[in-house]
């Protein structure tokens, strides 16, 4: 049972992260991207600021501790010349403080050459960390760098992206019914074709007609002429024109 509960849940997870990554703003993704990269660097700089300053503590120590080692080293000698100076001058007492103090001096040599050889160690240590986060360091900066610059080219082209497919929403829709009381652009482009087809046919008969009649008024005007013509060559030779045919009266 823990099992298939374990099983729906991540099914569960999974869908709800693949509909969040279908109706996510890719703007806003991007951005929060680069966010947290951003964070990242930040943490990583810490860190790195972190290490290199152990690095710089342990040279203070080192310095500190030489430091230390030389003034031990000074005062054993002093102390030993002035145990030398005692004992050419017979005064047991400061020879034994002397040469007690120079013994004191000794031991706290032998503990700072054995510390700074630890710290020397510690130094070597922290010194190829300090080298390694700030190689990463600098990597990492090169690497968000080039994210920031390629944020800008894919904003440009989710710009691209975005116009490209509502170009592609109108080209489709253009062919789609955009609902049951409006007709397609394909419908309406028919329509308008075939009326203006229609005006055109409509046209080119108005015209034959107007042609016809045309015709028709330039052969009765020749033929008019034709007959003053046939008058005027009877006169020439003298034939008198026929009389007009009397009309005949009405109800015959």
């Amino acid at each position: 049972m823990f099992k298939y509960l374990k099983k729906r849940w991540a099914y569960l997870v999974a869908k709800l992260s693949g509909n969040f990554e279908e109706k996510a703003e890719p703007k806003v993704q991007l951005e929060q991207a680069i966010t947290e990269a951003k964070d990242q660097h930040r943490r990583l700089r810490e860190q790195a600021a972190n290490v290199i300053a152990n690095q710089k503590r342990t040279e203070l120590s080192i310095n500190e501790a030489i430091e230390r080692l030389e003034r031990a080293n000074t005062n054993a000698r002093q102390a030993i010349l002035m145990a030398e100076e005692a004992q050419s001058s017979g005064d047991g007492a400061k020879v034994d403080s002397y040469t007690h103090a120079a013994g004191q001096f000794a031991d706290r040599i032998l503990i700072l050459e054995g510390d700074i050889e630890g710290l020397k160690g510690l130094h070597f240590q922290a010194t190829e960390a300090a080298d390694q986060a700030k190689a990463a360091l600098k990597q990492n900066t090169t690497l968000l760098q080039k994210r920031i610059s390629e944020k800008q080219a894919l904003l440009g082209k989710l710009d691209q992206a975005q116009m490209q497919e509502s170009v592609n929403s109108a080209m489709a829709t253009l062919g789609e019914s955009v609902g049951e009381d409006v007709p397609t652009f394909d419908e309406v482009r028919h329509k308008i074709e075939a009326r203006y087809a229609k005006a055109l046919a409509v046209a080119e008969i108005t015209e034959t007609n107007v042609e016809s009649r045309m015709l028709e008024i330039e052969e009765a005007a020749r033929g008019v002429e034709a007959q003053a013509r046939l008058s005027q060559i009877k006169a020439d030779l003298g034939i008198a024109a026929a009389p007009p045919p009397e009309a005949l009266p009405e109800g015959d």
